[in-house]
């Protein structure tokens, strides 16, 4: 897609627009919208209403030749995937400043440092305060919440809680908890010293390997459930699918804010928490707001599968731990894990009985239609899962070959689901409305539920229309309201220094490669917008609307902005996900 966008070299101020105001967008006037292509709507593009069609020129509209460091919503081929080498071309100055400039962390605080002169950060407090960027605003997220800051003098809210002398506040009475499952590099410790330990699963790896009828006997080890009996009653419950990056926490409260049932944490590989990687175990975090959690974990072998389950259920509060044959990327599918599970059966029987066999709470899959697009085999596994003992099937309707491109075959998904006596089956794919929800749910009767991916990263109101069944044709101002909502929320999470501040940003530009396909519902000339509709270049109702609709990350930084304050020059960004949702 092509827009105008507002070029400016600083941070553009909008006024407070009134909802379903017109105004023309910077740069174009009345005259090109008025002036504005009167061509039928082509194959594959959603229908925008003319008189929010913008004037494109040829050279405007010719594919650009250049290196994507900024995506493209209808690429000239399938570019599905991840961009490379992201990781340098988003370095900047943030991470490349010497420990010897950063304030000590107990200096911050005004506390003593425990390692005197063998400290290798700066305990310079004047002179790091000299150099210190000028505070973003007078108010600071931690400090409101918890009544302390533990950045001190590195927070870029930090006049908040620190006096004349340097010297930080409290306030006594505050909210203590963030999140639960927040191990911080305890679990590190505890694994390393070998205090976690998996009785379960090796009792029941003994058990499986001495039994000759391939159905192992239930053991003290083992729940005492009936295979088929969740302690969840999943059916017709909203679902918010694990997502890789753009999953976040954060992320996750915004979608409870409009009214999702079921989270799951991002795809945590049972090889690293097994080694007690910090990082990997704060992806399983839970906010107090997830009623209905549950904690998605990826790896190839039954005894590392199992032995994660169990650290998991013993460790976490979780509502059901998630088991994903589906991830396509080929990190995931060529260390033989991911989608690749699906050519191994026998693999996946052992991995499914043995998760369930050593945790108290709910084991579910997530799998796509097949490895091939051309042999399907969800619906070999769906009645095995549930004779396995897994109390949820979820199905992607595309194969792991097709990616995210062509429609979801959500027939497929309701011939899996007949497949099944008791255990619910979800569907997934393609849904961006409420009534796409309904439809799958009560028309066409396909599925037991449904899980929402891309659908909810472009517009998480989703949640609240489907449980209204209406339109919400949201305001640009209530958009950018949900984006510094989720900025609190980010600094909560990663923090209010300098770093925790560019993880914010990062996390939000992330989001908003997704975000920007939404198109407004009042410039459609029929609703729903569907999620494999391309808009033509359109002009929406007002300055920031025009913005939002953007497909260029300097605009997405413009946003970003405007909410947590100028970037350095020297700033990039690349997404990490380049996923096709128009092909």
């Amino acid at each position: 897609m092509t827009v105008l966008t507002i070029d400016s070299n600083s941070t553009p101020e909008f006024p407070t627009p009134e909802p379903g105001c017109n105004t023309a967008a910077p740069g174009s006037t009345e005259t090109q919208t008025e002036e504005a292509e009167q061509r039928p709507v082509k194959a594959g593009e959603a229908p925008i209403k003319k008189e929010f069609l913008a004037k494109v020129t040829p050279a405007a509209a010719a594919p650009s030749t250049e290196p994507c460091t900024e995506p493209s919503a209808a690429p000239a081929k399938a570019t599905g995937g991840q961009n490379a080498n992201r990781r340098a071309q988003n370095k900047n100055k943030a991470y490349q400043v010497s420990t010897s400039d950063r304030l000590c962390a107990k200096f911050s605080l005004g506390e003593d440092c425990p390692f005197g002169d063998k400290c290798t950060f700066s305990h310079d407090i004047t002179k790091y305060l000299t150099e210190k960027p000028v505070d973003l605003g007078t108010q600071c997220v931690l400090f409101d919440t918890y009544g302390a800051c533990k950045y001190g003098l590195r927070c870029r809210y930090a006049g908040a809680h620190t006096n004349a002398e340097h010297k930080q506040m409290q306030v006594e009475g505050k909210q203590q908890l963030y999140a639960h499952n927040d191990f911080g590099r305890e679990i590190q410790i505890r694994m390393r010293k070998k205090q976690i330990t998996f009785p379960r699963t090796d009792a029941f790896d003994r058990t499986y390997a001495a039994s000759s009828s391939g159905e192992p006997p239930i053991t003290d080890q083992e729940p005492k459930r009936q295979k088929t009996a969740g302690r969840v009653d999943f059916r017709a419950k909203t679902y918010l699918a694990p997502l890789t990056t753009v999953g976040n926490l954060p992320f996750r409260r915004i979608c409870k804010g409009f009214g999702v049932d079921i989270t799951c944490s991002e795809m945590a590989l049972a090889g690293n928490l097994l080694q007690g990687q910090q990082s990997e175990w704060a992806l399983l975090k839970r906010h107090p707001s997830e009623t209905l959690f549950g904690i998605q974990l990826a790896g190839n072998r039954a005894d590392q599968l199992g032995r994660a389950a169990e650290a998991v259920g013993n460790e976490c509060l979780v509502d059901f731990i998630d088991l994903n044959m589906g991830c396509p990327i080929d990190m995931a599918y060529n260390s033989g894990g991911g989608s690749a599970l699906m050519a191994q059966s026998a693999k996946v029987e052992r991995i499914v009985r043995t998760m369930r066999a050593v945790v108290d709470c709910d084991i579910t899959v997530k799998l796509r239609t097949g490895i091939s697009s051309t042999t399907p085999a969800a619906h070999t596994f769906v009645p095995e899962f549930e004779r396995w003992g897994a109390a949820l099937t979820t199905i992607h309707g595309r194969s792991r070959q097709q990616r995210y491109t062509k429609h979801a075959d959500w027939g497929y998904i309701g011939e899996c689901k007949q497949r099944a006596a008791q255990m619910p089956v979800f569907g997934g794919g393609d849904v961006l409305s409420w009534e796409d929800y309904w439809a799958h749910l009560e028309d066409e009767k396909q599925c037991d539920g449904v899980m929402i991916g891309r659908g909810a990263l472009i517009k998480p109101w989703v949640f609240k229309e489907i449980e209204e069944r209406r339109v919400w044709d949201i305001s640009a101002t209530e958009r950018l309201d949900m984006l510094r909502e989720f900025a609190r929320f980010g600094m909560e999470h990663w923090g209010t220094d300098t770093q925790g501040i560019d993880n914010v940003r990062r996390y939000l530009l992330e989001w908003q490669s997704f975000l920007y396909r939404y198109i407004p519902a009042g410039i459609l000339e029929v609703l729903p917008q569907k999620m494999n509709q391309r808009p033509p270049a359109f002009i929406g109702r007002n300055d920031l609307e025009t913005l939002m609709g953007s497909e260029k990350s300097r605009d997405w930084i413009k946003i970003s902005e405007m909410i947590l304050g100028p970037v350095s020059d020297d700033f990039t960004f690349v997404p990490k996900h380049k996923s096709n949702s128009y092909e």
